[in-house]
């Protein structure tokens, strides 16, 4: 049988440019997803967010979403170029009564505003200054976070600084698919990664002064091992390659973001040369810095896993077989992923975690009874829940689950192909239609998981 803590914290998880809409409403700068998903051929259909679920009108509708699932927290972001439409100190005040209007809806149902500051979307006139490669964004991202740990003082307490480094900086400045569009050397990005996360480092600092009741996280997503096997060999092959930060794929691995933030030094070891060459270029500014971004918390996006073995040379990972179970974007389906996953970096950092971000992107279509039947949906979170408690159940200090997403929403450079809503969404009239996953979900989350199949 599944176990959870008490108090564990069911929610939900959603992204500002993904969902919110409203791209040219209410004082709202342009961001470098609107720049990106304007520009013929960076996008599927070359469809844009511009108006995405329409949440910045529909805003209530999503809340009593929340409330009829029974979730006690929902986890979404803050649109930086809707608060500081050139990311200065230019705070639109109708931007931020927005976020009042939602943050004020959530604690008055009962649900927790879990609030990421940077899913994202930079305002395009910081990114025309450079973006993450000058280390000017930092500290505008440091102003930026202060105006809004004052203005929310008392109303939210849980912060996520920024989400997926390593999709910020491997996907937008490396591989080029998501915004700004851009395809820099390997020092080029590490140059981008260093300010992100002084960046977060700053915020941090900041939120804390605006309030000493604010709790600090940050949402790594990376590669993710298991043992092929419980042996000793097979474990301790898996724990290394999950953390191993070779030059080719460096920017995936976790211990390049919380080494820096849990143990106040960059990663010492299992780093390839060109990659130690830019460590030891970083600024003295910033290393400095790394002691102010400490965490209270780790959040963790984990959607699936590879399966590892020690080999005579050393950890090998192992083949999937032909037909190995994928879901609709091709992702494998690999459960264990949320068992050894926070075993692993629990063990590494010793701090309390939760699942930011766990899912799937399912071919979902409103049936002719008018309800969603989205039954693999439901199977593949049971399976990664019972996981879950499986890793607490080892060691894993993790107090709660975001899944990934409230609703079908906007999914970046794939536009609106994917869907990986518990809710489904008509994109030509932004209705909504709860799932059946949404209503198993409310299950779980009443029961506090005890309702997951046994084994």
């Amino acid at each position: 049988m599944a176990q959870f803590p008490q108090g564990f914290l069911w929610g939900a998880a959603s992204a500002s440019y993904q969902v919110e809409g409203g791209a040219r409403e209410g004082g709202r700068g342009a961001s470098i997803w609107d720049t990106f998903s304007h520009t013929p051929g960076r996008t599927a259909r070359g469809e844009t967010g511009d108006v995405a679920c329409d949440s910045y009108h529909r805003w209530r509708e999503d809340v009593q979403l929340l409330a009829d699932m029974h979730l006690k927290a929902y986890r979404f972001s803050i649109a930086w170029p809707r608060v500081a439409p050139t990311g200065g100190t230019d705070w639109n005040a109708e931007g931020l009564a927005y976020y009042d209007k939602l943050v004020d809806g959530l604690l008055a149902n009962g649900i927790e505003p879990c609030v990421t500051l940077y899913h994202w979307d930079l305002p395009q006139a910081l990114e025309d200054k450079g973006g993450w490669q000058n280390i000017d964004t930092a500290k505008a991202f440091a102003q930026y976070a202060a105006k809004l740990g004052e203005h929310f003082k008392g109303r939210v307490h849980r912060w996520f600084t920024i989400n997926e480094i390593a999709c910020i900086v491997g996907l937008g400045y490396g591989s080029g698919v998501h915004a700004p569009g851009l395809q820099l050397s390997l020092e080029g990005q590490f140059a981008c990664w260093q300010n992100v996360l002084y960046a977060h480092c700053l915020a941090a600092q900041a939120l804390r002064a605006a309030d000493a009741e604010n709790r600090i996280g940050f949402a790594s997503t990376g590669r993710i091992c298991y043992p092929l096997t419980e042996s000793e060999a097979d474990i301790a092959a898996a724990r290394r390659a999950t953390f191993a930060s070779p030059d080719d794929d460096w920017s995936f691995t976790h211990q390049m973001a919380l080494d820096p933030l849990c143990l106040g030094h960059w990663p010492q070891q299992d780093v390839g040369p060109r990659l130690a060459a830019a460590i030891a270029r970083v600024p003295a500014e910033i290393t400095n810095a790394l002691p102010l971004g400490r965490l209270d918390f780790i959040g963790l996006n984990i959607y699936n896993g590879a399966p590892v073995r020690m080999g005579s040379a050393g950890p090998e990972y192992v083949e999937r077989p032909a037909g190995y179970p994928r879901t609709a974007i091709g992702w494998p389906v690999e459960p264990k992923s949320l068992d050894w996953g926070p075993y692993f970096i629990g063990a590494r950092y010793g701090l309390p975690m939760y699942i930011t971000e766990n899912g799937l992107s399912c071919n979902d279509w409103v049936s002719l009874d008018g309800q969603v039947h989205d039954a693999d949906r439901i199977d593949f979170t049971a399976r990664y829940l019972l996981a879950l408690s499986d890793g607490i159940a080892r060691g894993a200090d993790v107090r709660g689950y975001f899944h990934w997403s409230l609703l079908d929403n906007y999914e970046w450079h794939s536009g609106y192909i994917e869907r990986f809503g518990l809710v489904y969404t008509d994109y030509a009239t932004c209705d909504r239609t709860p799932k059946d996953s949404a209503r198993w979900y409310a299950r779980v989350a009443e029961t506090n998981g005890a309702v997951l199949p046994h084994r």
